[in-house]
């Protein structure tokens, strides 16, 4: 559909200027004197403001390369928090096995294990002064319990915690002693 624009001397849209050019379609321009004969007929492009489809690519694949870089750059972040968990929640066992220790003068068995924090346990030694330690016992990041031995095998004066890491079998090279 042909719009007509009316473009004055002035700029200005007033009825007491008359029209030097109106503008028939999009690419034709028709100049017109006082009269209304037309003088020159001539072809302009208007201008079409928006983006093109490669400039619109381009952006998008520089943010993808951007973002691809960023990500490598993070690199296995998961790993890392997985291990920061590990060593605290050995850190907080271990300080409830230490006032456990404190309390009753000997650390819970391996029979007893962990679970000695959580519930009093029914077997020998028996603590004398118990009090619940933890409401549970944490996991680890893999979903599997602590390992906990008394006397421990690393440690035979003391006791030896740990997590099975993400293989979940103890006593393999993924194993997570906390920092330890």
């Amino acid at each position: 559909m042909a719009r007509a624009i009316a473009v004055f001397a002035s700029g200005v849209a007033r009825a007491a200027l008359m029209p030097l050019a109106i503008v028939e379609d999009q690419t034709t321009v028709v100049a017109h004197r006082d009269r209304g004969f037309p003088l020159i007929q001539m072809r302009t492009k208007i201008r079409q403001q928006g983006f093109t489809l490669l400039e619109i690519m381009l952006v998008v694949s520089i943010i993808v390369i951007i973002l691809g870089v960023a990500i490598s750059k993070l690199g296995n972040t998961t790993a890392i928090a997985k291990t920061m968990r590990v060593q605290a929640d050995v850190q907080a066992i271990k300080t409830q096995l230490q006032l456990y220790e404190s309390m009753n003068g000997f650390f819970p068995t391996t029979e007893q294990g962990l679970q000695a924090l959580v519930t009093q346990p029914q077997n020998d030694p028996r603590p004398t002064r118990w009090y619940q330690l933890f409401r549970e016992l944490p996991k680890d990041p893999w979903g599997s319990d602590y390992i906990y031995r008394y006397p421990g095998l690393k440690n035979p004066s003391g006791y030896d915690l740990y997590s099975a890491g993400s293989d979940r079998q103890a006593d393999t090279a993924d194993d997570d002693w906390g920092g330890n």
